[in-house]
C-alpha cells in the first residue's frame, strides 16, 4: 500500500526520474512532470500529498510556483530543490509557504526523511480539513433543509451575519430550529474552531442559572465545596448561546448586558471580574418588545440584544418544505431502527401537509420517528399517524380553522393528560422549560 502520492517536477529528465524512483522504493505513489504548467494540471486531474519542485523551471520560477500551489492546495506540502549557491531561493521558498528545501546533488539518503515528514504533516492536515467539512456538514448550514422562501430568506439573513462578531437574536416558536440556526451561525464564523455552548435560560432557577452562567468561588453558598467555571469562561473565544432569553430574571439580565457591554463579569463570590471573549446569540418564543413594553425585560438589554434579528418560519409558513423534511427524517430513522422503509403514501403526505404543527419541525421529527416504528411494510401510510391527525384535512396547504393559540392549549392539556398532571414531565415532553409551562397554564387558565 503506497504511503501517499507525491508529485516531482523537475525538467531535467534524468534527475527527475531518478528521484522518482527512490521514492517509489521507499513505498510512495510518484507522478512526475516536467514544466511547472505541466505540474499544475497534474495537481487538476490527481489529489497529491507531496510536491517536489526544482526552483530553475523553464516556464514559471519554483518559488512563484510554491505561492501559487499553497493557495490552490492548502493542504500540501512543498519541498524546494534548490542549486549549489541558490540556498537564499530556498529561504525565500519557505516564506512562500513550502515545508522545506535541499540542495540538489546531496545525498539522496537526506531526502526521504524530509518527504517523510512532509508527508506526515500533509496527511495529517487533510484529515483535519475532511473533519472540518464533516463538522460543517452536521452542523453548519447544509443541515437546514428547505426550499420555501420564508426559509432561505432566514437561511441568507444567518450567512450574512455568520462572519461578523455580531449578537444575533433568534426569533421564532418553539421547535422551528433556532438552536440548529446558532449552531450553523457559529460554524460559519471565524470562532468556529472554538467551544459552542447553548444553555436553556428557563431550564434553571435564578440562583442555579447565574452559577451556570457565571461560576462561583468555593464557599459563597452552601453546597459550593469548589470554584466553578460559569458557561461564559467555558465559551471563552467562542459562542455562548443562550436559548429562551426572555425568561432571564432581572438581575441577571443586568449582569448579561454588562458582559455585552464589556465582556467582563464577577463571578459569585468572588471580588475581581473575569474577562472573557464570547459572542452572543440569543433566541426566544417571546415577544420582547411586548416584554419590554410590560417592564419585565429591560429595554437595553433588548436593543443590545437584538442588534442582528432573525425570525425563523413556523412550519405553516413553508408546507412546501414538509415533504421535503418528512423524506429526510424518514431515510434517518428507517436507517437508525434498520428497517426496509422506502418512503410514504401520498396520502400520508397529504394529511402531513394539512396538519397545524404546532410543535413546528420538532413535531414532524417526532410524528416520524413515532411512524417509522409503528410501520410493518415498506411505505408509511396514514395509518401510522396519531389520532389528532384524523381530523386534519388532507388538502394541500390548506390551513386550520382553529387560532394557534387553541391548537397549543389542547396539546398542553393532552400531554398534560398523558403524564397524569406531573407538570416537570409535561415540561421535558413538550421540550420547554417549567417556567415557560407554568406561564402558559396560567396564560391558559389551566392552573
Amino acid at each position: 500500500m503506497a504511503k501517499g502520492k507525491l508529485l516531482v517536477i523537475d525538467d531535467e529528465e534524468r534527475l527527475r526520474k531518478l528521484l522518482a524512483r527512490i521514492l517509489q522504493l521507499e513505498g510512495f505513489e510518484v507522478i512526475e512532470a516536467a514544466t511547472a504548467k505541466e505540474g499544475l494540471r497534474k495537481l487538476e486531474q490527481e489529489v497529491v500529498d507531496v510536491v517536489i519542485s526544482d526552483v530553475k523551471l523553464p516556464d514559471i520560477n519554483g518559488i512563484e510556483l510554491t505561492k501559487t500551489i499553497k493557495s490552490a492546495y492548502p493542504p500540501i506540502e512543498i519541498i524546494v530543490l534548490t542549486a549549489y549557491g541558490t540556498i537564499n531561493d530556498g529561504v525565500t521558498a519557505i516564506k512562500n509557504g513550502a515545508f522545506d528545501y535541499i540542495t540538489k546533488g546531496d545525498d539522496n539518503e537526506k531526502i526521504i526523511p524530509l518527504v517523510n515528514k512532509a508527508m506526515d504533516k500533509a496527511i495529517l492536515q487533510r484529515r483535519v480539513a475532511d473533519l472540518e467539512n464533516k463538522l460543517s456538514s452536521r452542523f453548519g448550514f447544509d443541515r437546514i433543509v428547505g426550499t420555501s422562501p420564508a426559509i432561505t430568506t432566514a437561511i441568507n439573513l444567518a450567512r450574512r451575519v455568520a462572519t461578523t462578531d455580531t449578537t444575533v437574536l433568534i426569533l421564532g416558536e418553539t421547535g422551528t430550529g433556532k438552536e440548529v440556526f446558532a449552531e450553523a451561525i457559529h460554524q460559519a464564523s471565524p470562532r468556529n474552531a472554538k467551544p459552542f455552548v447553548a444553555i436553556n435560560c428557563s431550564a434553571f432557577s435564578k440562583e442555579l442559572l447565574e452559577s451556570e452562567l457565571f461560576g462561583h468561588k468555593a464557599g459563597s453558598f452552601t453546597g459550593a465545596v469548589k470554584d466553578k467555571k460559569g458557561l461564559f469562561e467555558e465559551a471563552n473565544g467562542g459562542t455562548i448561546f443562550l436559548d429562551e432569553i426572555g425568561e432571564l430574571d432581572h438581575d441577571l439580565q443586568a449582569k448579561l448586558l454588562r458582559v455585552l457591554e464589556s465582556q467582563q463579569f464577577i463571578k459569585i463570590g468572588d471580588t475581581k471580574t473575569t474577562k472573557v471573549s464570547v459572542r452572543i446569540l440569543a433566541a426566544t418564543n417571546r415577544n420582547l418588545q411586548e416584554e419590554v413594553n410590560k417592564d419585565q425585560f429591560r429595554s437595553d438589554l433588548f436593543y443590545r440584544l437584538s442588534v442582528f434579528q432573525i425570525t425563523l418560519p413556523s412550519l405553516r409558513e413553508r408546507r412546501k418544505d414538509i415533504p421535503i423534511l418528512a423524506k429526510m427524517f424518514i431515510q434517518q430513522y428507517a436507517s437508525k431502527v434498520n428497517t426496509q422503509i422506502t418512503g410514504a403514501t401520498p396520502g400520508f403526505y397529504s394529511k402531513l401537509e394539512g396538519y397545524n404543527w404546532p410543535g413546528n419541525v420538532r413535531e414532524l421529527k417526532n410524528i416520524i420517528e413515532r411512524a417509522v416504528i409503528m410501520c410493518d411494510g415498506t411505505e408509511l401510510d396514514t395509518s401510522v399517524l396519531p389520532y389528532e391527525f384524523d381530523a386534519t384535512p388532507a388538502a394541500p396547504g390548506s390551513a386550520s380553522t382553529f387560532e394557534l393559540s387553541a391548537i397549543e392549549q389542547q396539546h398542553i392539556m393532552r400531554v398534560l393528560k398523558h403524564t397524569q398532571g406531573n407538570r416537570a414531565e409535561t415540561a421535558r415532553l413538550l421540550n420547554i422549560g417549567i417556567a415557560t409551562l407554568y406561564r402558559k397554564l396560567k396564560e391558559y387558565g389551566l392552573e
